[in-house]
């Protein structure tokens, strides 16, 4: 498999296949609203059309970075999302990164949205997919984000190797810009346990695909076989 690592303005051109990462946090807390039930995620263009969604539909759930904020019903933070109960609910999820990232890439034949939590899943699924090119978009700071980059080298390793090891991936992500900013305040809405919960290497068993629905990009889950065979070495 051949990866390329490019930030969020480096897409020049549309990839056959996207993993898009953001570690710290919209791909962590989307796993997690996926673990709480939700059916599906509408990743929203803008704030404005996250709120015109959220009018649209009452009964989805809105979720924004930063502090709360009148209209929207949660908080980019898996340390907060965990205790909600989202069965059978649609989340619309506007991030600065994540999101954005992954709209960049809506045109790709494949789409997965990743972080450590569903590295596992999603490497086996780039796997089963035989995908030969892989452009993994590390969306946090202009693509320099460090927790980013280094959990899409874990997968991309993780998807040719058998023995891939994680410690080294992880190290980093926790020395990160972001972790940091986590921990001094310097972000909002946030969580004590959110830096762990972002570190947690496959809590998840599932990967995270999106596609366009109806003109909106809807993340969803994707189970992927345990059974999936081992790359060749």
């Amino acid at each position: 498999m051949e990866a390329s690592f490019l930030g969020i303005p480096e897409l020049v051109e549309t990839p056959s296949v996207a993993v898009v990462v953001d570690v710290m946090r919209a791909f962590t807390v989307a796993a997690w609203a996926f673990a709480q039930g939700a059916e599906k995620i509408v990743l929203a263009e803008s704030l404005d059309d996250a709120l015109a969604l959220k009018a649209r539909h009452p009964d989805w759930v809105a979720l924004k970075d930063g502090p709360p904020a009148p209209g929207f019903d949660a908080v980019n933070s898996p340390g907060m999302l965990r205790s909600v109960d989202l069965t059978d609910r649609t989340v619309v999820q506007k991030t600065t990164a994540g999101t954005v990232g992954a709209l960049a890439v809506k045109e790709a034949s494949l789409i997965l949205c990743a972080g450590f939590v569903v590295a596992e899943a999603t490497a086996r699924l780039l796997q089963t997919r035989a995908c030969d090119r892989v452009t993994f978009v590390v969306t946090g700071e202009d693509g320099r984000a460090d927790e980013d980059l280094a959990c899409a080298q874990y997968i991309a390793h993780r998807a040719t190797e058998r023995d891939a090891d994680a410690s080294a991936f992880l190290h980093r992500a926790a020395h990160s810009r972001a972790a940091a900013e986590l921990s001094n305040g310097v972000r909002q809405g946030v969580h004590p346990d959110d830096i762990a919960l972002c570190l947690e290497l496959d809590r998840f068993p599932f990967a995270m695909v999106a596609a366009a629905e109806d003109s909106l990009m809807v993340l969803r889950p994707c189970a992927v076989p345990p059974s999936a065979a081992a790359p060749s070495v």
